[in-house]
């Protein structure tokens, strides 16, 4: 079924206004929700207003959401955001980064601000300043695809290959960045709304994306920027158009023109998740009741509940260490090592990273296309975080990579350990995953050299175990155990391994070692200032 959806220009403090409106049109439409492009309040807003808005005096006829424009949002609005309220009856914050999904299954990605280009790395911290960082749009590219992508900057050159035309004091004044045009190549939204930053409206003609090569769909979006509301010029600041979730096109509209961006070569083509796991989670406000039959399987979250994907507003991104163009690297949650468990070897923090891919896939297999180029980025971090623990610790230690891909999983990632140097070069740490295994009655381990595992049709653990004495050289190896469906596998298996060599049972489950935000913040610092002549990223 059809949604009818209504999208506003900047109100920019217009509140009464613009509300009302909102519920003459309403009332006439049956609109399913509404949507503010970018500011909704001015930087200079009274505070009266506020409090009637808060109090529920200037109503909201309906859903509306918004993000955050090129104005900060006002005090008493973050203090109620922050403690997960709405702003107001029918009045939901997007958040700065999210993906949202609407009761009638609309699914939002949302990018609000200006691009901050003196963050160099990483995600910005919060949810209520007018920028962003590079980092931010990246992690969104990790969401997929999109209905409806709002954001406050254009996406550059939306403009090429258009009749068009903007003028030339137009243009001039538009904030348009690549890392916005990468994010709508990467999620082709099916409308893409931005905000004029003066007193104009502007529709491009739909466009159409290169087809991937799994699918026979053509992708078309429709970018719209609209008008500030109550310009004095009367440009078009409204416009209500239907949508159906999960719909493709059928023929490419009259009018419509190729693609506007250039090419990049670091564009994940990646195909679309299977719907049930895109279109899991009820993650908006208002998400509907899902009704279980009796044995029946949830099915697995996609990337808005997905603890792995950056694309979720929930991920704990104080933790995150470094982001590359296909994978990004975290500290675990948990540690099997603590903070002092290496500090004699020269390591002041616990080692223990995660190696993580941005698509949500469970294996690497699945990711088609970006599989070769995604592992061997995830192999770089894993032979740059070796070389620096073998240099910091002065060649003590090495390290364990470990990885379960499963086709039932949900999203593929590898651990990383470091372990004494003097385990590796005995033999005590492949005995161990060897020993682990017969004592289980798990399928063997052989040695073998997977790469990314696209030509694998089983389900397998791997172990790499690496050491560099420097003397005797660098000494290295893969153990691969395969294993079907039927095979009940310990997803602490790796772990619990790692856990016994280094006499570390007490530390073998996550959830009871877990640290304080502090702490873990200051092990991310730890480990950022020590893998700095290695971070390719930077």
């Amino acid at each position: 079924m059809a949604a009818k959806i209504i999208v506003l220009g900047s109100v920019n403090g217009k509140l009464e206004s613009a509300f009302q409106k909102l519920a003459t049109l309403h009332q006439k439409q049956n609109f399913a929700f509404a949507i503010v492009t970018g500011d909704l309040f001015s930087l200079d807003q009274d505070d009266e207003t506020i409090s009637r808005l808060l109090n529920g005096d200037i109503k909201v006829p309906l859903s509306t959401y918004f993000t955050v424009g090129t104005v900060a949002l006002p005090d008493r609005v973050v203090e109620r955001v922050e403690k997960g309220e709405d702003v107001c009856e029918n009045l939901h914050f997007l958040g700065k980064r999210s993906i949202t999904k609407t009761s009638d299954g609309i699914r939002i990605v949302a990018l609000g601000g200006v691009l901050d280009k003196t963050i160099v790395a990483g995600p910005s911290k919060e949810q209520h300043l007018p920028l962003h960082t590079a980092d931010d749009a990246k992690i969104l590219r990790g969401a997929n695809s999109a209905d409806i992508l709002l954001t406050t900057c254009w996406p550059s050159k939306v403009w090429a290959n258009s009749s068009k035309a903007l003028k030339p004091e137009e243009q001039a004044a538009i904030a348009s960045t690549d890392e916005i045009a990468d994010l709508c190549a990467t999620l082709k939204p099916r409308y893409h709304f931005s905000t004029s930053p003066a007193e104009f409206f502007y529709e491009r003609e739909p466009f159409f994306h290169p087809p991937s090569p799994d699918s026979d769909q053509t992708p078309i979006t429709r970018f719209i920027s609209l008008a500030p509301f109550g310009n004095a010029t009367k440009a078009k600041a409204m416009y209500a158009f239907n949508l159906v979730p999960g719909e493709t096109p059928s023929s490419i509209p009259p009018g419509s023109t190729v693609y506007p961006f250039l090419p990049k070569t670091n564009l994940r083509k990646r195909p679309p998740p299977a719907d049930d796991q895109a279109n899991y989670s009820g993650h908006g406000h208002g998400g509907g009741r899902r009704v279980r039959r009796r044995r029946e399987r949830s099915p697995p979250p996609g990337p808005d509940r997905c603890f792995f994907c950056l694309s979720n507003t929930n991920v704990d991104t104080h933790m995150i260490c470094c982001i590359g163009d296909d994978s990004y690297v975290t500290t675990a949650k948990g540690p099997l090592p603590s903070t002092e468990t290496f500090a004699s070897s020269g390591l002041p923090f616990p080692g223990h990273q995660l190696i993580i891919p941005l698509p949500h896939e469970p294996t690497i297999r699945a990711m088609g296309e970006d599989a070769n180029k995604t592992y061997s980025e995830m192999v770089r971090f894993k032979e740059a975080m070796q070389a620096m623990v073998a240099t910091v610790s002065k060649f003590k230690l090495g390290a364990v990579t470990f990885e379960i891909s499963r086709q039932s999983g949900i999203h593929v990632h590898w651990q990383f350990i470091p372990i004494p140097s003097d385990l590796i070069r005995k033999g005590l740490v492949e005995a161990g995953f060897k020993v682990e295994a017969e004592n289980r009655q798990y399928p063997p381990f052989e040695e073998a050299a997977l790469e990314s595992g696209v030509d694998e049709t089983s389900d397998f653990f791997r172990v790499w175990i690496w050491t560099d004495d420097s003397d005797t050289g660098i000494q290295s190896k893969e153990l691969v155990m395969r294993f079907d469906s039927s095979l009940r596998f310990d997803l602490q298996f790796g772990r619990k391994v790692v856990a016994k060599l280094l006499g570390l049972e007490d530390r073998l489950y996550w959830q009871d070692v877990v640290q304080s935000v502090a702490e873990e913040t200051q092990d991310v610092e730890k480990f950022k200032e020590a893998f700095k002549p290695w971070d390719f990223t930077t």
